[in-house]
């Protein structure tokens, strides 16, 4: 698995010096809050402020900044900039002097990252990463596959859980994969809050797995793939063998991406599922904790 903190420790692990840039305030609309950042080398960037002739800007100042360029204070366009040896802040309004249409301001710092401010980075980084909420895979068939390449595009931490080996090859490096002869115990072991989508190539071990998550009651979504024949045939079972109840049954997503779109293709069931589960992490996190701790946490 590689992690958002490996990638950063290698982006600054690179030759060369390198800057933060940072949004240190805004009012109105603005592409990115405050405290969204990226890095900038002379050749690559890590992360984003949001794009747009905001970060164009931005970008070019940093490369000034690393070239050494002689200080530059005062008016420079639209934006007023000021410099000096290790530090600057553009104040840019994001009207159509510079081509955004937002309407907002934005304040931005940049910095050149030191000893000292690498180690925040990533003591952030470490954080910010330890709260993401966490989405378990049940099943790397064609939709696991697909799905699991759409959620490791997203911040959160994915688990894709198999009984076979070989459907774990391939899997995007951004996401951890755990072989396991009982999935179910997995379901045990998750963080409270989590999201869990079974998928397996097994419908008795989808029902396993899912009456498992449903028993909990901290979860943000648990769903499913399959036919209205078989989440009826899950209820049944369900109700009867292992004596659930209607209530946790009503925590049942089936199928997954719901059917609105009529389409069985992969990579759409995928798209759909993703959207929807992070519909429901968000909704969950804002109900236990509020929306503002849990944006933070997807921020990273």
């Amino acid at each position: 698995m590689n992690s958002k903190v490996q990638s950063l420790k290698a982006f600054l692990g690179q030759t060369g010096r390198i800057a933060l840039v940072e949004v240190a305030a805004t009012r109105g609309s603005t592409p990115r809050e405050a405290g969204a950042f990226m890095l900038v080398s002379t050749s690559a960037i890590f992360g984003t402020i949001g794009g747009g002739q905001l970060e164009y800007m931005a970008v070019d100042k940093a490369r000034q900044m690393l070239r050494s360029s002689p200080r530059d204070n005062g008016e420079s366009g639209p934006a007023r900039i000021e410099v000096d040896e290790v530090c600057a802040t553009l104040e840019v309004p994001l009207g159509p002097e510079i081509g955004q249409c937002c309407g907002g301001r934005v304040e931005v710092s940049i910095r050149l990252v030191d000893e000292l401010l690498e180690q925040q980075l990533i003591a952030n980084a470490q954080s910010e990463e330890a709260r993401l909420p966490h989405v378990y895979l049940f099943g790397g068939g064609h939709v696991g596959q697909a799905l699991a390449a759409s959620l490791a595009l997203l911040p959160i931490h994915v688990v894709v859980v198999e009984t076979r080996s070989e459907a774990l090859e391939g899997m995007p490096e951004a996401v951890e994969t755990r072989l396991t002869p009982m999935p179910e115990a997995v379901v045990r072991e998750a963080p409270a809050g989590s999201a869990f989508a079974v998928l397996t190539h097994d419908h008795a071990l989808d029902f396993l797995i899912v009456a498992e998550a449903l028993k909990r009651d901290d979860t943000a979504y648990v769903g499913m793939i399959g036919s209205k024949t078989k989440k009826a045939t899950f209820r049944r079972w369900f109700l009867k063998s292992v004596e659930g109840s209607e209530a946790e049954f009503n925590r049942l997503v089936s199928p997954i991406g719901g059917n609105a779109v009529k389409d069985k293709r992969p990579p759409v069931i995928a798209a759909l599922a993703a959207a929807e589960i992070m519909t429901a992490l968000f909704s969950h996190a804002a109900r236990m904790s509020g929306a503002n701790a849990f944006e933070k946490a997807m921020d990273g």
